[in-house]
Order: C-alpha cells, then sequence, then structure tokens
C-alpha cells in the first residue's frame, strides 16, 4: 500500500513520526510524506528530523502566510498535483489544521480513501478555525481514527455510526509520542529553576486577539507569579507582539519557544501546567500534572470529567483561585484514558489489513 501523508505543523510531525515507526514494522506499505510548510519554523532542520527519527520530507510545498482560506486554497492545489503524480492508495491527514482539510478534500475530490487520525473532536465553538477544519476533515474520511471515547460519542451523535466507515477508538498518538521521547527531554538552555515552578503557554486567538481576555490573563500571571509559584512561559513572537501592543507588562520567566525535548523537560519538573493550548493539556496529563485551562471550552471533556483539567476561561479570579487550589498535585491515568501509548501501533495494522 501506498500511503501519502500530509503534515503542515510541528505537532503532526511529532505524532508523525511514531506512526511512521509502527507502518515501518509492517510489510507491504511505501510512505510519501507531504510536508506543507504551514507552521514555518528555521528549527526544523536535518537536527528536528533526526531527533524525532523521522525521514525528511519527500515534497516540500513551502506554503505558509496569509489568510485561512488562501493558504488552504493553496495547499489544495499544490497537494492535488502531488497526488496526480504519486497516485496513492490512501491519504493520511493528521488533526485540525489547514494542512489537514487541504489534503482531505484534495483527496476526496480525487477519489482517493482518506484515514483522518484524531477523528471526532469537538470543542463546539464554531469560531476556532481547528474545528471547522476538523469537522470537514471527518465528513470526507472514510477511516477515522478517535482518540478517545469522547471522540466517538461525538461521531455516533452527528450520524456516522449509519455511515459506510470505520470508527475505531485507537487511542491517542500524542501518549505514544510523549512515552517514547521522554527519555529525550533536555532542559531550555540557560534556565535555572527549581522542580515546582508552573509551566504557562499562551497563544490561542481567542485570548491574545481580544483585548481584555488578554489583560485578564496577564494579570492573572502576574499575581501567580508573585503569590504561588514562579511561572516559566515560552512565548510565541505573536503573543509577544499582542501583549506590546496593549501595552502589558509581562513580569514572569519568559523565555523563547522550545523544542519538543525541552517541553518534556518543563512538564516533567514543573508543579502544575497553565495554557490555552489543546495539545499540552493532554500533555499535562501524560506526565502526571494538574491543568488549568484558559479556554471557555476544551476538546479533552475526559480530563475535565475525572477533575484533572479545570476550564477557568479568561477570568483573572477564576484563574489565579485555580492556580492556587491545584499547585502540586499529581494525576495519575487510572483508567488509560488515551491508550497507554499503543495507539500508533493499532493505526498502522488496521491499514495493513483494511
Amino acid at each position: 500500500m501506498k500511503l501519502l501523508t500530509i503534515i503542515g505543523a510541528r505537532p503532526q510531525f511529532i505524532k508523525a513520526s511514531v506512526v511512521s515507526r509502527a507502518i515501518d514494522e509492517q510489510e507491504g506499505f511505501s510512505e510519501i510524506i507531504v510536508h506543507t510548510g504551514q507552521h514555518f519554523d528555521a528549527n526544523m532542520s536535518d537536527v528536528f528530523f533526526n531527533q524525532l527519527g523521522i525521514p525528511r520530507p519527500n515534497y516540500q510545498l513551502n506554503i505558509h502566510g496569509g489568510l485561512h482560506g488562501e493558504m488552504t486554497g493553496r495547499m489544495l492545489a499544490d497537494i492535488e498535483r502531488v497526488m496526480l503524480k504519486e497516485a496513492p492508495d490512501r491519504v493520511l491527514v493528521y488533526g485540525d489544521t489547514n494542512s489537514t482539510l487541504a489534503g482531505a478534500l484534495a483527496a476526496a475530490k480525487l477519489h482517493i480513501p482518506i484515514a483522518h487520525i484524531e477523528a471526532g473532536l469537538r470543542s463546539f465553538d464554531m469560531r476556532m478555525p481547528e474545528e471547522i477544519n476538523r469537522i470537514l476533515t471527518d465528513q470526507v474520511s472514510d477511516v477515522l481514527f478517535c482518540p478517545t471515547t469522547a471522540a466517538v460519542d461525538n461521531l455516533a451523535r452527528e450520524g456516522f455510526s449509519d455511515r459506510p466507515v470505520k470508527i475505531l477508538n485507537v487511542g491517542d498518538v500524542m501518549q505514544d509520542s510523549a512515552l517514547f521521547f521522554a527519555k529525550r527531554a533536555v532542559a531550555p538552555k540557560g534556565l535555572s529553576l527549581p522542580d515546582g515552578f508552573i509551566l504557562a503557554t499562551l497563544h490561542r486567538a481567542e485570548n491574545t486577539n481580544d483585548p481584555a481576555r488578554l489583560q485578564a490573563i496577564v494579570n492573572a500571571l502576574l499575581v501567580i507569579h508573585e503569590t504561588v509559584a514562579p511561572i516559566v512561559l515560552p512565548l510565541h513572537p505573536r503573543t509577544r507582539a499582542a501583549i506590546h501592543k496593549a501595552g502589558l507588562t509581562l513580569d514572569v520567566h519568559v523565555i523563547d519557544p522550545v523544542g519538543y525535548f525541552e517541553m518534556i523537560w518543563l512538564l516533567q519538573h514543573c508543579g502544575l501546567v497553565l495554557t490555552d493550548s489543546g495539545g499540552v493539556q493532554k500533555e499535562a496529563f501524560f506526565f502526571g500534572k494538574s491543568c488549568v485551562t484558559m479556554r471557555d471550552q476544551t476538546e479533552w471533556i475526559e480530563l475535565v470529567n475525572i477533575e484533572v483539567n479545570e476550564l477557568v476561561g479568561a477570568d483573572q479570579d477564576g484563574i489565579i483561585t485555580a492556580v492556587g487550589r491545584r499547585f502540586g498535585q499529581l494525576v495519575e491515568d487510572q483508567n488509560n484514558l488515551y491508550g497507554g501509548g499503543q495507539a500508533s501501533k493499532c493505526i498502522a495494522k488496521f491499514l495493513r489489513n483494511i
């Protein structure tokens, strides 16, 4: 079977690294990797690919920047050309980026079967581009690899159970990656902090593009940094610019964005995770840390249900209170929520036998 894998963002490469290994262990596969370039990153060099142990992409499309529609359209056109040239038996897409949707649409229009890894996730917030991408990708896929029971239930409510598609709860490939790479974790250079700091991330547009929400979050971070524990915040340039534009001062331990292995080290050594990310909520759980999420909804509702993750939105007092209550709490995966690191093998075995 010839698989054509579409990837556009750093997290997708991390996920693909473990799935590609599992595919390599099966006979009868050849995999063509297409990197759209959606998240342009100068650090995605040979070192990055060598660290993850995956080959460099067969195709580099170098499409980044521009509005969502423009970016997706350019990707759709270029990916279609690759598919016509390679004639794959199946297309593999991950998650919910513009690259995901472009790859799925290109394949659907060429009548190439599509397998969607991380299918069925819903935040129920149509303001999020990711929500639109994941819903539409599920609609045109014939194999839906779900990471959780909640994702399977979402698809059932949307009528997928009555459609000629395969829905499988295989677990979360991000847990596979976290467990696989945990021993390679390294401390960010120049960072000297005791165990017990708070790891924070802040990048989601609903927070950074809204001055009132951004100010409430920054105010909360300042109070927490002074009264609960020091905050370490790897800060994306776009968020840094938004804070500067709003005239705010962020007097915490701000560091440059870090690589995956450095992020794992921070997760291993922190006393709590404070985030508006999707993936970091899970990664906190993978490494036994309580999480406070500065969003109004989450795709990972099971973590809220078992009370290891708390949604606080951008409420200043709510953020401070939740962090103070949860700081230092350790959590355990008593119910094997995300497959225990076997998702990639399940995906590869199913694809082999399809």
